[in-house]
Formats: C-alpha cells, sequence, structure tokens
C-alpha cells in the first residue's frame, strides 16, 4: 500500500513539475537552465546598474538608452533583481516572441527600430551561437539582453495601450485621460504565464474600428510600393460632358482608390456620368461637397499620395491608441475634424448630427469625460476672453448694446453675485488689464446657447449646445465656434439621453423650453463623452474616409512620431 502511494505522489510530481516547467520537444530534453554563477553575475550586473542609475534615472546599453527606466526599475526590485528573460530556454523562446511583436509593431504604424530590435536580435544570435557551440555564456552580454528585453517590452506595452507620445506635449490641446497601466505587473504576470505575445496584443485597442484601420494602412502602403497612383494636372474644373486629357490619369487614380470599378471604366476622355458618380462617392469619403466637379479642393485631395494617406493613417492609428479602450456601454463621440456626433449604445450608433467647432485659432480641446445634466434654456456667462476682445469695444461702440443682446453685467464670478448698472461704469476706460467683471446673457433668441446645452464639467469649460445659426450646418466645413460644440439637432439629442425618464418626453421637454425659464435636469445615468480628433478612419460599412487637418495637427504628430522615444519614461507615461 505504501509503495503504491509512494508511486502515486511521484506521479503527481512529475505530472505538477511538467506543468509548471514545460517540456521542450527539441531533442525531447527538459528545459536548459543557464549556469547558476553566471545568472547570479547578471544578478549583480542588474543591481549594480540600477541603484548607480541615478535620479531621474539613466542606463545606457551598448550605446543604447532605456527608456522605461523607472518602471524598469521597479519591475527588477520585485524581483530581488534577478534576470527575467536568460534564465532558461522557455524565457528565451518568451523573447523570441517579443521580438516577433517588435517586428510586427510595423503593421501599427509604430517604428520597430525604436525598441531595440537590432540590438536584440543580435544579442539572441550570440547567446544561442554559445549554446549551440557549448560555450560559456557571457554574463555582461546576458545582462544587456535581459535589460533591453525588459525595456523593449515595457516601451511596446506602453505604446500599445496608451499611444507613443505623451498628447499634452505633442499637441496643446490633446488632453486625454489615460488609464494607469502598471506595466512592470503585466510584464510580471506575462512572464510567469509565458503569454508575451497574447500580452501585448491584448494591449491594442480592441474595437473593430481600430482593426480596420490597421487593415486601410496596410492596403494603402501596398499600393505606394507599387508605384501609387497618378497625378491629375491642374486645368478647368472636370465635370460631366466635359472633355479632356486629364480624365485619363482621373479614372487611373479613382480605381487604384477603389472608388471607381473596373466594369465602370471606358478608356475615354469624355466625363461620364460613372465617372461623376465615383468622384461622388470620392469626395463623401473626404468629406467634400458632393457635386461630381473635379474643382481645387477634390484636385487637391485626389493628387494626395499614397504614401501620404498611408502616413495620415498611421497618425490616427496613433490618435485611436490615445483613448480607444473602454468607451463606455452608452457613449457620445464628437470628430472635431469631420463635424459629426454620434451617440452609440451596445456598439450601434443610435443617433448622429452635424456639429459646428472651434475655429482654428479657438480650437475645441480632446479629451474624454462624463456627461452629467442637461440645462434648458441656458443663460450665458460671456469667457473673459470673449468679454474682453469682442464685447467690449462693440459696447464703446453702442452704448445700448448690453440692453439690446439681453445681457447683464455682474460684479465677479460668483455664483449670486450682485447685478451692476453699466451706465456706471466707464466702458472708455476698460480693456484686457482692467476689466474684472463678468457678463451673462439670459435666456432668449439671442442666447447663442440656444434652449439647451449639454454638460460634462471639465477643466476647459466645453459643453454641448444648440445654436440659432442654423444656416451653418449646410456648409461641409464647420469651424466657427469659440471653442465649444454646436448641435444640429439637440432635442433629439436630449430625448434619447432622457429615455429612462418616463416623465422628460420630447413634449415635455418642448413645453419647458417654452417657459423660456432656466432649468437644470440630471441625467438618470452619466454617459461618457469622448470629444475626437481624427483625420482618417474605417466607418460601419467598411468605407475608408479622410478629413482635412483643419488645426494642423497631423503635421505635429508626424514630427513628434519620428523622433525617438523620450530619454526617461515616468510612471504616469506608462
Amino acid at each position: 500500500m505504501i509503495t503504491v502511494l509512494r508511486k502515486r505522489l511521484s506521479c503527481m510530481l512529475i505530472i505538477t513539475f511538467l506543468a509548471l516547467f514545460p517540456v521542450r520537444l527539441e531533442g525531447f530534453s527538459l528545459q536548459k537552465t543557464i549556469d547558476h554563477t553566471v545568472l547570479s553575475h547578471v544578478r549583480s550586473l542588474i543591481k549594480k546598474h540600477i541603484i548607480e542609475a541615478g535620479s531621474p534615472p539613466q542606463i545606457t546599453i551598448n550605446g543604447e538608452p532605456i527608456y522605461a527606466t523607472f518602471m524598469l526599475e521597479i519591475f527588477y526590485k520585485r524581483k530581488d533583481f534577478q534576470p527575467a528573460w536568460v534564465i532558461n530556454e522557455i524565457k528565451l523562446g518568451q523573447a523570441h516572441h517579443l521580438v516577433e511583436m517588435i517586428e510586427t509593431s510595423y503593421l501599427e504604424g509604430l517604428t520597430p527600430d525604436h525598441y531595440h530590435l537590432r540590438t536584440i536580435k543580435a544579442l539572441l544570435s550570440e547567446v544561442h551561437e554559445n549554446r549551440n557551440k557549448k560555450a560559456p555564456q557571457d554574463p555582461e552580454k546576458l545582462f544587456d539582453l535581459d535589460l533591453l528585453l525588459t525595456d523593449a517590452f515595457l516601451l511596446l506595452g506602453c505604446h500599445f495601450s496608451a499611444g507613443c507620445v505623451n498628447p499634452v506635449t505633442v499637441e496643446a490641446e490633446w488632453f486625454t485621460k489615460q488609464g494607469k497601466l502598471d506595466a512592470a505587473a503585466v510584464l510580471e504576470i506575462a512572464l510567469r504565464e509565458n503569454r508575451i505575445k497574447d500580452t501585448l496584443q491584448g494591449l491594442l485597442p480592441p474595437q473593430d474600428s481600430y482593426a480596420k484601420l490597421k487593415q486601410a494602412l496596410s492596403a494603402y502602403r501596398k499600393i505606394a510600393i507599387k508605384g501609387g497612383w497618378p497625378s491629375i494636372p491642374q486645368g478647368p474644373s472636370l465635370k460631366i460632358g466635359f472633355r479632356d486629357e486629364r480624365i485619363i490619369p482621373l479614372r487611373q487614380r479613382l480605381i487604384l482608390s477603389g472608388h471607381l470599378d473596373l466594369d465602370d471604366n471606358v478608356p475615354t476622355v469624355t466625363f461620364d456620368s460613372a465617372l461623376e458618380n465615383a468622384v461622388k462617392k470620392f469626395q463623401k469619403l473626404h468629406g467634400l461637397d458632393t457635386d461630381g466637379v473635379v474643382g481645387p479642393s477634390t484636385l487637391k485631395a485626389l493628387n494626395a499620395s499614397a504614401e501620404a494617406r498611408a502616413r495620415q493613417i498611421e497618425l490616427n492609428l496613433e490618435r485611436m491608441r490615445w483613448i480607444y479602450r473602454d468607451l463606455g456601454q452608452r457613449y457620445i463621440t464628437v470628430n472635431i475634424a469631420d463635424f459629426t456626433l454620434d451617440l452609440v449604445e451596445n456598439n450601434k450608433k443610435k443617433l448622429s448630427m452635424k456639429v459646428v467647432v472651434g475655429k482654428p485659432f479657438w480650437h475645441t480641446p480632446v479629451f474624454s469625460d462624463k456627461m452629467t445634466y442637461i440645462v434648458l434654456n441656458p443663460s450665458w456667462n460671456v469667457p473673459h476672453s470673449i468679454a474682453v476682445e469682442e464685447t467690449i469695444p462693440k459696447i464703446k461702440k453702442d452704448p445700448d448694446y448690453l440692453v439690446k443682446q439681453n445681457m447683464k453685467i455682474l460684479k465677479d464670478w460668483s455664483e449670486d453675485e450682485e447685478e451692476i448698472d453699466p451706465n456706471s461704469i466707464d466702458w472708455q476706460s476698460l480693456d484686457v488689464r482692467n476689466f474684472q467683471y463678468r457678463f451673462r446673457q439670459e435666456p432668449g433668441p439671442l442666447n447663442p446657447l440656444g434652449s439647451i446645452k449639454f454638460v460634462f464639467p471639465n477643466e476647459f469649460g466645453v459643453y454641448l449646445h444648440d445654436t440659432p445659426s442654423k444656416k451653418l450646418f449646410a456648409k461641409s466645413v464647420r469651424s466657427f465656434s469659440h471653442g465649444c460644440i454646436r448641435l444640429e439637432k439637440p432635442i433629439d439629442l436630449a430625448e434619447y439621453l432622457l429615455n429612462d425618464s418616463p416623465d422628460w418626453t420630447r413634449e415635455k421637454l418642448l413645453t419647458e423650453i417654452g417657459t423660456g425659464k432656466e432649468q437644470k435636469i440630471r441625467l438618470p445615468k452619466p454617459v461618457d463623452i469622448h470629444i475626437l480628433y481624427l483625420t482618417a478612419w474605417v466607418d460601419d460599412n467598411g468605407l475608408l474616409h479622410f478629413r482635412d487637418d483643419i488645426y494642423g495637427r497631423d503635421e505635429r504628430l508626424d514630427k513628434s512620431l519620428r523622433k525617438n522615444p523620450p530619454r526617461a519614461l515616468t510612471e504616469k507615461s506608462l
């Protein structure tokens, strides 16, 4: 009986051992472990370099800087400075999976050389060569390899989960609130479970829209490699019925980008109806007036090269990595560059509308927040900058301006501050240096906020609102505001957001607006709202869209992405 129990116990121990330490099939041998003395030396090197790294920590390996020094220090301290990758064949196998992920980061629009790729591959090759020759491993080389692998994972994990660059420092208007990632803990678990590849893939945005845009990048890169599409010479506008030699390269251009079907192509210099439909499709997908005429704006969009469009896609994959995590079960997105708002619930678009965004010199900021309440018949507290730059000059020209605009002047920005008689103020003496008052425009037809506003308290003072200037929605480019976002269909949005409140029907909303009384309505459930700036994306029908860079952000982001990562990433960066 005792013998049987011993056999069973031995069997269980073997099974447990194999579960914890998988068999390497090559040669049917168990994992090979690096010599303990060598690993002890590697540990000493890791500890020495981290302790002596200084503050902020700086470590250089083979002339290459370690970027994620703060998180790397946390990672190795948790391991008591033990090496993570060079301890045996299994972990070195995980290192090869990391190399594979670095190489394929090109498909995400990233630069593989930013992740120590060449040096890591050279060191891995040397380690395997020594193993095959049964030569002793060099502790210095193992130390180099271990730290570079760790840094590469931390850096790539950071970039996959939150983007390559800090949105705040690259573009002053980007203030996305990124969730904190304990990259050291993520790496520790990935190594323990031998899931480096799966872990990194899981850090990428999970939305189909990201995957579809990545596919579009691959397609446009292939077009560029094959020579791209022909440029269409400058000349008079082209439209249906016209005959022009430039129509031949126009057809080729639209075929290569998928806007004109081969079956509809006729080798003629005449602008026919099939070509007009293709131009209209192109215009719609580029945010242009869909008149079917190849005028200056359409010609400029057509002559953007395949390489330029591929780079534009890369920039927007980066922007998606900044913000495309858990968008919420029910959420609102506003794409500034497209001048549109979408409300999505359970991954289905429930409502869409046009919006007006900030002028190029009054940029609408980009951030995520939660909408918590609605205000009917809102009054408008005129921002200080607008007051001193626009309102005061108008008052100086017309002393009755405040009365005509149904505006009051208050002593300061306190909630219940007293009203001041405008006749008691020497308006001619006021300017940006000494203006301390507050203008408030009362509810009514002249109020620029219209009949309703949607509030998500934020540091920028930005909100969604109605507008009396409905004509602006007919324009294809709608950047006219001072930063807030004007809505084409505000009542539709309010009705949908309040559908969990039976008392607030559409009729009730319109009745309360009709009273002219300012009223605050708290939403039954806060709603996530994401203000975005995407100049390239793929829609729900799989169609690729491009938009003009109205704020000039693409160029600044492009320059930043071409640089090497910053010398030392902080905990907040990761």
